[in-house]
This record gives C-alpha cells, sequence and structure tokens, in this order.
C-alpha cells in the first residue's frame, strides 16, 4: 500500500490540478468505490456536484480533498487508495482506463479527475470535517490518526514517548498510526536499518536516544523518496499524470533478502511480521535477547 510519500506526491498533484474548481458532473460507475459512503452513489454524487475543490490535505497515508470554505461540519473527500487505487488527471477526450471507477467533471471544461482501482480495494466518500484530539481539522473516520514526522507542528519527543509507552516490538509501535503516522512497512525497514535497531527490540527497552534516531531515519529516508516520486514496484501505484516513482533503487534493505548489506556486507535477512515481512541485516541490526514476536 502507498506510505507518506507516495501520498504526498498525489497529494502535490492534486494541488496543482484541481484546486478552485467547481464539481458540476460525478460519474460513479462501480458501487465498491463508494461503499465507505454509507448513503450510496446517488447522496455521492449529490453531495458532491456543485461544490468547489478549496484544498489537497494529507495526513500521514491518509489524502483528503477539502471543499468549499473549511470549518467545523463542512464536508471533505477522503480517498482511501488501498491497494491500487490511482488518482489521475485526464482530458476529457482520453480514452477511460480500464479500471475507471468515478469520474469528476469541472465547469471549466479543464481535465477530469478520475479515479482508478484495479482490485477495488480503495475507495472515496464524503464526510464532515472534525477538530482532531492534537488540533487541525480532519474528516471524520481518521480524526484519531496521529500527526507524522512531516508535519510543521510534528512534537519528536512526544512520538518517542508514545512507542515507549506502547510494550510492543518497535516495528509494530512504528507502523501504529495512532502512535506516529505515515510509515508503513517498506519505511519502517530502512529507518530501522539505518538507526541499527532490530524490528522486535521491545518499546519498552527503548532508549530516547534511539526512539530519536529511528524516527529521524524515518524521516530522512521518506524525504529521499519523496524527491524521487516515491517507491513503485508496479503500475499501480502512479502519480496524477501516471508516472511511477523510482525510489525502490535506493532501497538498502526492504526486499534485499540475501544480497550484500551495503554497510558491512552481511547478507540481508528476510523474516515473517504480521502476515508481510521484515528485512534486516543481523550483523548491523542484532536481534536483542528480550524480543516481540
Amino acid at each position: 500500500m502507498p506510505e507518506l510519500p507516495e501520498v504526498e506526491v498525489v497529494r502535490r498533484g492534486l494541488a496543482d490540478h484541481v484546486l478552485e474548481r467547481r464539481i458540476t458532473s460525478v460519474g460513479v460507475a462501480h458501487p465498491r468505490a463508494v461503499r465507505r459512503h454509507l448513503a450510496g452513489a446517488d447522496d455521492f454524487a449529490a453531495r458532491l456536484t456543485g461544490r468547489t475543490i478549496t484544498a489537497a490535505r494529507r495526513r500521514g497515508k491518509y489524502l483528503w480533498l477539502e471543499l468549499d470554505s473549511a470549518g467545523p461540519g463542512d464536508d471533505a473527500i477522503l480517498a482511501h487508495l488501498g491497494m491500487s487505487g490511482q488518482l489521475l488527471v485526464a482530458d476529457a477526450d482520453r480514452p477511460d482506463e480500464n479500471h475507471l471507477r468515478i469520474r469528476f467533471g469541472f465547469d471549466d471544461d479543464g481535465p477530469e479527475l478520475r479515479f482508478v482501482d484495479q482490485r477495488t480495494f480503495g475507495g472515496l466518500s464524503v464526510h464532515p470535517l472534525a477538530p482532531a484530539a492534537d488540533g487541525g481539522l480532519l474528516p471524520e473516520p481518521v480524526a484519531h490518526i496521529a500527526r507524522d514526522p512531516m508535519d510543521p507542528v510534528f512534537s519528536l519527543d512526544d512520538a518517542v514517548a508514545g512507542i515507549r509507552r506502547r510494550r510492543t516490538g518497535l516495528k509494530r509501535a512504528l507502523l501504529d498510526q495512532t502512535v506516529v503516522s505515515g510509515i508503513g512497512n517498506i519505511y519502517a525497514d530502512e529507518a530501522l536499518w539505518r538507526a541499527k535497531l532490530h524490528w522486535a527490540r521491545p518499546t519498552e527497552m527503548l532508549t530516547r536516544t534511539q526512539g530519536r534516531s529511528v524516527l529521524s531515519a524515518a524521516t530522512d529516508v521518506m524525504n529521499e523518496a519523496l524527491e524521487q516520486g516515491g517507491t513503485s514496484f508496479d503500475t499501480l501505484y502512479v502519480n496524477v499524470n501516471g508516472a511511477s516513482g523510482y525510489f525502490d533503487r535506493s532501497l538498502d534493505v526492504y526486499g534485499q533478502a540475501d544480497r550484500a548489506c551495503r554497510r558491512c556486507g552481511t547478507p540481508i535477512r528476510r523474516d515473517p511480521f504480521m502476515n508481510r515481512s521484515s528485512f534486516s541485516c543481523p550483523r548491523c541490526q542484532p536481534r536483542p535477547r528480550r524480543a516481540h514476536p
């Protein structure tokens, strides 16, 4: 699934192409694409037709478009990209994509906004904005999501304290979006490798210095990925113009099983983790005697 850098690439593209544009038509081609909008496709279209997109926002891996003036009670289009969801800007005369699910037309007759989703795990829904516990306005379903390391008011010390309170494995804590958001499987492994910490280290054994080190590493690696358009392993993740990112060429540990560690030459190890995988260097990131599974 896309992580913070990939979602931020999409957000920036939307900010460039759809802000201050008035929606005049909404076509829902597949009901699963609006299944999280419980009132259904007709209500989804009715609530958006005539509205103006005023901002493209993101917190962690969550993306939304604000409508009209943003304040408590105002609406936003929340996007769940899932495994294969794409928000594309396309000229109206361009042929429909094979897996086009939702189409937005605008009153300026400019490019359409299309939601394309091959696997239909993602979708769009409309929700009121609500105050978040730590300030700001977020769509109601994601109001509990913590700030991410790229947020201007992100507190590194607060995030470290939250991780150390979790009583779990370090990587599980990094993936907990209520503690710190935006870090997924790929960038957690990359950050842990840079910080020389094992993914199963108990958070209660984590020092404040180690916590700051791994979160700073996560911030650095995600910024580097953002500069390269994100990480694309296939054609399912693309920006709004359909282009893939290429940070996969710069990954140090994720997906590098049995290849030599770039730092010490030891073969990278792959371990099962939460129905996924964790990649680490056995020498640079020794497993602690006490470790969470």
